[in-house]
């Protein structure tokens, strides 16, 4: 049977494919994603770029590494009006991005792209539209001081599976693609290649 690489250590990801039943095994690979995100901006890569690109680096770079094995890559960019988000840094800088992103809407793009022997030879992104309820000051340093530093890992400042739910008003999109994997596409794939049964 082929096997599955995840190129992430991502708990989120590897927790949905482990309740998926997917069998997997999870390595980091090794790429320097601000450098490469900083390259992505300064030549113009939009967000849907930049996560493909970026969900694709990762694959290339472990596949190389394991030939024969399906090695898979993601990513999640967080676009507004106003820019691209990144993780946050601080306490400070996630109360400044949900401040920022109160009472509007913003995009997850979620990117995956499988790799084998080095070659992409599958990929999908998806794009899920949230809008987030126009929450008081008061909520919003509630919110941080309970869910930092756990928020300091997630695009916008928020774990939508937990208590950030409690942040929006409106969703529209894949719940998996929001937690940062198109999960359907990925498994109709994987039965393709007879990762799993059909």
């Amino acid at each position: 049977m082929t096997t599955l690489v995840l190129a992430s250590q991502s708990s989120a990801r590897r927790a949905m494919l482990a309740a998926a039943g997917v069998p997997h095994e999870a390595m980091s690979p090794g790429v320097d994603e601000d450098t490469a995100k900083a390259a992505l901006r300064a030549d113009g890569v939009d967000a849907r770029g930049t996560a493909d690109a970026l969900a694709e680096l990762k694959a290339t770079r472990l596949s190389l590494r394991l030939p024969g094995a399906l090695v898979l890559g993601c990513d999640q960019v967080l676009a507004a009006d106003d820019g691209v988000f990144d993780k946050p840094v601080s306490r400070e800088d996630a109360a400044g991005q949900l401040s920022r992103l109160r009472g509007r809407t913003h995009r997850l793009i979620s990117a995956a792209v499988i790799c084998e022997s080095g070659r992409p030879i599958w990929r999908q992104v998806e794009t899920a539209s949230l809008t987030m309820r126009d929450f008081t000051d008061t909520f919003l340093e509630s919110y941080v001081d309970i869910e930092w530093p756990a928020i300091g890992g997630c695009v916008g400042a928020y774990r939508y599976e937990g208590l950030g739910a409690q942040l929006f008003a409106r969703v529209t999109g894949s719940h998996f693609a929001i937690l940062g994997l198109p999960l359907l596409p990925l498994l109709d794939y994987l039965r393709q290649r007879s990762v799993l049964p059909a």
